[in-house]
């Protein structure tokens, strides 16, 4: 499924489930995921912790991931991320 930003059109290609997770777990699985992924790829997050909110945003900050989507449905967070170059 396509999905689009302002500035262009995006296919998710990882899916990560954290439903049910608590801090730090949800972060834990994102970072061994992201590890494993290709620079440009989009990984999917699913989420019920409330802490993502915060969490997930600074560590596409920290470790220069792009957050494409945040967004609130049903009890569960869904984030976006597109994998950024490793220094």
């Amino acid at each position: 499924m396509l999905h689009e930003t302002e500035e262009n059109l995006y296919e998710v290609t990882h899916h990560l489930d954290a439903v049910g997770l608590l801090c730090p777990e949800p972060v834990m699985l994102l970072h061994n995921m992201i590890r494993k992924m290709s620079v440009g790829d989009i990984l999917e997050v699913t989420a019920t912790d409330p802490s993502t909110q915060r969490d997930i945003p600074k560590f596409c900050t920290f470790l220069n991931h792009e957050l494409l989507l945040h967004s609130h449905k049903n009890g569960q967070y869904i984030y976006h991320l597109k994998k950024g170059a490793t220094a």
